[in-house]
């Protein structure tokens, strides 16, 4: 983002502020009946005072207020929200540096704490907690059902690293409890970065943080240094982040004058973001994987190599976030996020889906009208066709990114046995309990193919047949696991092999052959015909 865009946005914040706080101060009026001559700003600030003056009983003024503006931002769309102090401190923590805690993240519908995510390598994940996990009790205490604010929720999972919580939570109906030791949580967001082969690269991506740019750049040359001519840039359930890491990562792939993205809304006049040519990887074959998880800056991202026709896109349809949202942060520590823009592809389509009353419902319906399985049922919107801008190619708008290669999810594989499993985390917790036992051998394995080995000496697959049968009761039935031992065994690779020394780069190797959207984007090379 250039000095000019920054000075705009800070202006306009200004005029945004002054009518924020219009809102919440203001003057006393003394007269009760409310038929003069005010406008809907002041009308509420009466309605407040006439409370805090006149209620029956003790009102909590700062939480009614905090409730108002939350409803009152509510009726704009899904992404307009008002942060407490604790969320808008957590929300930068996870985007600008490091927090000590259990690294996950979690929404509170219905009086209850639901996991919506873990950080990868975190304790969380490594212990087995899962996303849709409802948490029950943090320790001893419960917190579901009890109304517990989220702020009180998150002091109790919080906490120094070294420090034990025991996390209980429900799944599908049964209760799971959880040690976990808390750790400092890296806002690291290139989860991994290596050579698949002798001129393919692949890089994980998880958000888009103030470092991406820098860690993406170090990434690249190395791989570039190993001999990298193609990337396969994986921007799955990557929810986005800070514009101008989005600008910058397109940037480096863009010749000059190319349109990455541009933004409008009714009081902002639209804005073009354009390459500036000095980007290093011009020449670089990029495949870009996405799915319903990516969103917002993932989704600048892939829009500008698609519309520019500068690579591939390979997976399932974008999440479809694509409103700009500025930041009004309070002397109290608390913080409005407002949309105040959409975002555009080059090509001119709107990335934000249709936010009607369905919209946090919409993941669910798309398994339900099967585009999760079939390309035939995604929702695409035949009538806003639009043309990519060096090719001509017809791509469609509708919400999120329509890929170039559609690659399902593979239910073909989900045995009784896996599904039972998968219930329990069973195979979390197995990887937990081989850290344990073989954790002074696992720090010292730097290198993939002594890890291999490794693993396989220690005879992992018996291990975890006997583990299942004894600690959850589970065991295949005749001839299930020889169908399910192709899927699940990498997987369990992958969880063990996350704790040497090569953390997250062994996952995602040992995954990758069962990996699907991987092996299309390797069948498919990174350049559009």
């Amino acid at each position: 983002m250039n000095k000019n865009t920054n000075t705009i946005i800070i202006a306009l914040l200004g005029v945004v502020l002054g009518v924020l706080i219009t809102l919440l101060s203001g003057k006393v009026y003394e007269r009760r009946k409310f038929d003069g001559d005010y406008n809907r700003w002041r009308k509420l600030n009466l309605i407040l005072q006439e409370v805090q003056k006149n209620y029956v009983d003790t009102i909590d003024m700062s939480a009614m207020t905090d409730a108002a503006v939350v409803a009152a931002l509510a009726e704009l769309d899904p992404h307009s929200v008002y942060l407490p102090p604790v969320e808008l401190t957590q929300s930068e923590d996870e985007l600008a540096g490091n927090f000590e805690g259990i690294g996950i993240t979690f929404n509170v519908p219905n009086d209850t704490a639901v996991v919506l995510g873990t950080v990868p390598g975190g304790p969380s994940e490594k212990a087995g907690l899962m996303a849709g996990d409802r948490i029950i009790r943090v320790d001893e205490r419960v917190i579901a059902g009890k109304k517990t604010p989220q702020d009180s929720m998150i002091r109790l999972m919080k906490g120094p690293s070294g420090s034990k919580v025991k996390i209980t939570v429900s799944r599908d109906g049964t209760l799971i409890p959880f040690d976990i030791i808390r750790d400092k949580i890296p806002v690291h967001c290139v989860d991994a970065a290596f050579m698949i082969d002798k001129t393919t690269g692949y890089i994980k991506l998880s958000k888009f943080s103030r470092n991406t740019f820098k860690e993406f750049t170090e990434a690249t040359d190395k791989l570039s240094a190993a001999g990298m001519k193609h990337l396969l840039f994986d921007l799955r359930d990557n929810s986005g982040g800070y514009l101008d890491q989005a600008l910058l990562l397109s940037n480096e792939f863009l010749e000059r004058g190319d349109l990455v993205v541009y933004m409008e809304g009714l009081h902002r006049p639209r804005e073009d973001f354009n390459a500036d040519g000095r980007g290093y990887l011009k020449d670089m074959q990029i495949s870009v994987l996405i799915d319903e998880g990516s969103a917002s800056s993932s989704e600048i991202f892939a829009g500008a190599i698609q519309d520019n026709d500068r690579g591939i896109i390979v997976g399932r349809r974008s999440f479809g976030k694509g409103l700009v949202q500025e930041p009004i942060n309070f002397t109290d520590g608390s913080g409005v996020r407002l949309t105040v823009a959409r975002f555009y592809t080059p090509s001119g389509r709107c990335i934000q889906k249709p936010y009607d009353k369905d919209y946090e419902f919409d993941i669910y319906e798309r398994y339900a009208n099967g585009e999760m399985v079939s390309a035939d049922s995604m929702k695409v919107d035949t009538t806003a066709v639009f043309y990519t801008v060096k090719k001509g190619r017809p791509v469609y708008g509708g919400g999120g990114i329509i890929p170039d290669v559609f690659v399902p999810i593979d239910t073909t594989r989900a045995t009784d046995f896996f599904i039972r499993c998968n219930k329990k985390a069973t195979t979390m917790r197995f990887a937990s309990a081989m850290f344990d036992k073989y954790k002074a051998s696992l720090a010292a394995i730097d290198d993939f193919k002594a890890l291999e080995k490794y693993l396989e000496d220690i005879s992992l697959e018996t291990q975890f047949l006997e583990y299942a049968a004894r600690v959850d009761g589970i065991r295949p039935s005749a001839g299930e696991w020889e169908e399910s031992r192709s899927y699940m065994m990498p997987q369990i690779n992958a969880l063990v092999g996350r704790y040497s020394k090569l953390d997250e780069e062994a996952f995602y190797r040992f995954y990758m052959p069962v990996d699907e959207t991987i092996q299309t984007a390797l069948r498919n090379p990174g350049v559009m015909e």
